[in-house]
């Protein structure tokens, strides 16, 4: 396994796409030294993006997170959230009525700023669900894992309504040892239960890339050999960059760490086109 320097392989592209957890920052805050490599990125006008399926906050308050830490190159602007999928899904094809959804009420934020009337399912009454014409998965938190989830299952024995997932990730670190369950995985739990295949938004479906691909500020002068996509997952970041079209670099801050980055790229096939140890420049 060979380990290139970011800074030289990023020189060879216009624009980078960034995932956050694992490359930006960690369990214990941002990498020490990011702030150096944005630096870099700026003074050589390379373009970049945050792209994460991170649905638990709007792209205001995850900038927020990093205004907090005192960074402030990743502003809103420059955030693809995949709960920015899900919003628009419900723009085009839920036009009216109730959305449910798992999650905190900050993760609906994505939910109701399509006008439609939203309610946790904490306050779902299974006898009156006439109404209710979506469910959207959108964070871990703010439910009661027991009588929620529960009631989740039922609530989708009982209406045939589209189901989206708006976060695809089926865990997350907390600490270097240890990680958490995340609603991806609660949601492929349901999914079993209920025999219904939900709609998925997030990495590494190439939706995410498309859209954030759109945005891009000179859109009409960057082909894909230009973009960079950088993470820490094969199965998301690096597998969705790769179905995309795009180069991407593996690093070692996150996820995979780097005792076992070889072994799990032979296991999955799963191939980076580079790999970093980190992203921070010294």
């Amino acid at each position: 396994m060979q380990l290139v320097d970011f800074k030289t392989v990023a020189a060879n592209y216009k624009v980078i796409f960034f995932d956050a957890f694992g490359v930006l920052k960690n369990s214990e805050g941002l990498l020490p030294g990011i702030g150096h490599t944005f630096d870099w990125l700026r003074e050589t006008g390379k373009d970049f993006y945050v792209l994460t399926n991170d649905a638990s906050r709007g792209p205001h308050e995850l900038a927020e997170s990093y205004y907090r830490q005192g960074f402030y190159a990743i502003t809103p602007e420059r955030i693809i959230s995949s709960g920015m999928l899900a919003r628009e899904y419900l723009d085009l094809k839920v036009r009216n009525g109730i959305v449910a959804y798992l999650g905190t009420e900050k993760s609906a934020h994505y939910l109701e700023t399509t006008g439609l009337t939203t309610l946790p399912i904490s306050h779902v009454d299974l006898k009156d669900i006439d109404n209710i014409n979506a469910l959207v998965l959108l964070d871990d938190e703010g439910f009661d894992w027991n009588t929620d989830l529960t009631k989740t299952v039922n609530l989708l024995r009982k209406r045939n309504i589209p189901v989206i997932v708006a976060n695809t990730d089926a865990t997350y670190p907390v600490s270097k040892t240890r990680i958490s369950i995340a609603i991806g995985a609660v949601a492929k739990m349901i999914e079993g239960i209920v025999g219904k295949q939900f709609i998925r938004f997030g990495k590494p479906d190439a939706q995410l890339f498309m859209f954030a691909y759109e945005r891009l500020e000179n859109a009409a002068h960057i082909g894909k050999r230009d973009i960079l996509m950088v993470g820490d997952t094969l199965k998301t970041d690096i597998l969705g960059g790769n179905k995309f079209g795009l180069d991407t670099a593996l690093v070692l801050t996150g996820n995979t760490q780097p005792q076992d980055a070889e072994v799990l790229i032979r296991s999955t096939g799963i191939i980076p086109t580079y790999i970093c140890k980190s992203i921070v420049i010294r």
